[in-house]
């Protein structure tokens, strides 16, 4: 498990909102749901869509929390 999925995994559990680049698109204050391993790779579900872990870049760990 790398640092940014340790403080991803962080996140969820402290319930922080968090903000990320994922395929050229900027997301802001999404708040992580849970943090799922399928074979050898990690998705992120939130309350609308599933992001693949490998796709997000630039990811930031806001203090607001929801």
């Amino acid at each position: 498990m790398n640092i940014q999925l340790r403080f991803l995994d962080k996140a969820v559990n402290e319930k922080n909102f968090i903000s990320f680049i994922y395929e050229k698109k900027d997301y802001k204050n999404i708040k992580p749901l849970k943090l799922i391993q399928k074979e050898d790779k990690y998705f992120l579900h939130t309350q609308t869509i599933v992001f693949e872990f490998d796709k997000i870049k630039k990811l930031q760990i806001l203090k607001q929390r929801f």
